[in-house]
């Protein structure tokens, strides 16, 4: 199943910086719903996501602080495309592994 959304960037920093998109919560809750049982270390849920021309396979982690789900922005994907903190994006994404 695809899914879209849009959503803010914003970056969790501790040793090193990493950026993150966080799902909307409703979104968050049907992904939930669908993965019970399946869920990967931490709660994580491989997924293939997609921004703009850039596709790749990454994970969707739980967030505690958020109550959502939330997805990490290669660096890769961030340069090639153009993207920064505090940028609106759109995000396709599909579950794998199901």
């Amino acid at each position: 199943m695809n899914y879209t959304f849009a959503g803010e960037i914003w970056i969790f920093t501790s040793e090193g910086s990493w950026y993150f998109v966080t799902l909307p919560p409703e979104l968050a809750d049907e992904i939930q719903a669908r993965c019970v049982g399946k869920t990967r270390g931490f709660g994580s849920i491989k997924v293939q996501a997609q921004i703009g021309t850039a596709s790749w396979s990454t994970s969707l982690f739980r967030d505690k602080k958020s109550a959502s789900y939330i997805l990490p922005l290669k660096k890769e994907v961030r340069l090639s495309q153009k993207l920064a903190a505090g940028q609106r994006i759109d995000v396709k994404f599909s579950l794998s592994d199901l």
